[in-house]
């Protein structure tokens, strides 16, 4: 048993250690002062998001970037409520092209069928998708736009992170958030992107359709932004990208309580079992299984069935590369004050990943008044 923890532990240290080197190896990005020539269309469903969209929508007004150059389009997913009045109202006195059309249905996930219907109305070349809780930086656009044309892209993944408040539940989710998009960036440094988030995702309208949109996974209701960035890896390793730039960073809310964060995260894990990226399977499977035996070996330790002194040994190597790559997002995202919450979260971690994997089996969830099976 003990050889066997440590094997786990010494793994899961190269694991997040290079994570850590390929975070580095990606520099950040300086927006340029460059002419904007890339044209864009948003794509961004919503459903029931009348409490989010006038600041998603203030954020689209406020965009540094010409109205001529770019298209918003909102996919109403069958809304019950005044989202679709307060889009109207918001944007009938400005110049941007906003429009709103209706989510045509045909398969198990309602977000990719908004996408895929958005896509097919789209004018532009170039589709960034966001979403409706989302509030987007001033100079996104332009950002993107000096990145596409620096760089032979087809395909762009961008930062996400949550707007912060006091509460431990913001932070707990935060803290999360910032493995995964460190996680992220470090994948793209070492050549093996695995992990996106469709908030800041951008990629060719053509590159789309020569992958079949999502053919091949539209049974599965969540991973619109994953299974094709997977698509993409496969079919043009060279000319997908990361943007590592602080005026690309798009803020989103985190869940408001304990009930609808395990009814997200059963959903994001509801897919995995689909990946087909064998570094992606590899690094959620120790990722677990690190957390996994962090649980079984504390009990085992209370029953004086485990040195106590190893487990002690295990969980600091675990919480010291935890916290290095964390940090180091952290800093990026110019959020390191919210750290101060980490011990604690490190703490409650392990059980909570182990309760949604066990979750993500054995049971159905819900999500915006859904429910959907596993």
């Amino acid at each position: 048993m003990v050889i066997i923890c440590i094997g786990i532990t010494l793994a899961y240290l190269v694991l997040i250690g290079s994570f850590v080197y390929g975070f580095d190896t990606i520099e950040p990005y300086e927006t340029k002062n460059t002419t904007p020539k890339t044209k864009f269309s948003v794509v961004i469903p919503f459903r029931n998001e009348a409490n989010n969209l006038p600041k998603l929508l203030e954020s689209i007004h406020a965009l540094n970037y010409p109205s001529n150059h770019f298209e918003v389009i909102l996919v109403n997913d069958a809304s019950e409520d005044d989202s679709v009045e307060i889009i109207q109202s918001s944007t009938q006195n400005y110049p941007t092209d906003i429009r709103i059309t209706q989510n045509k249905r045909h398969s198990n996930s309602p977000k990719k069928d908004a996408i895929s219907s958005a896509i097919n109305q789209a004018k532009h070349e170039w589709i960034i998708t966001t979403d409706a809780d989302c509030i987007l930086p001033q100079n996104w656009l332009q950002t993107f736009n000096a990145f596409l044309q620096e760089t032979s892209t087809f395909c762009v993944a961008a930062p996400v992170t949550y707007h912060l408040d006091n509460s431990f539940l913001n932070r707990f989710q935060w803290l999360d958030l910032m493995s995964l998009q460190g996680a992220t960036i470090g994948g793209f440094g070492l050549k093996k992107p695995f992990l996106c988030n469709g908030a800041n995702f951008a990629y060719k309208k053509s590159l789309f359709f020569e992958l079949s949109g999502f053919n091949g996974n539209s049974n599965i209701a969540s991973g619109d932004d994953l299974f094709l960035l997977e698509k993409a890896t496969q079919k043009h390793p060279k000319k997908v990208h990361y943007l590592k730039s602080e005026d690309a960073i798009v803020k989103t809310n985190a869940q408001p309580n304990w009930k609808s964060l395990v009814s997200q995260r059963v959903r994001w894990a509801a897919k995995t079992t689909a990946y087909k990226n064998g570094f992606g399977k590899l690094t959620g499977f120790l990722v677990f299984l690190m957390n996994f035996m962090v649980v079984l070996s504390l009990i085992l330790s209370l029953l004086n069935l485990f040195n106590f002194r190893i487990f002690g040994y295990i969980l600091t190597i675990k919480c010291s590369i935890d916290f290095y790559l964390i940090f180091k997002t952290a800093r990026f995202l110019n959020q390191k004050y919210a750290l101060k919450s980490y011990l604690t979260g490190f703490i409650i971690y392990p059980f909570f990943s182990v309760y949604i994997a066990l979750v993500s089996i054995m049971s159905d969830y819900s999500w915006k008044g859904r429910t959907f099976k596993k």
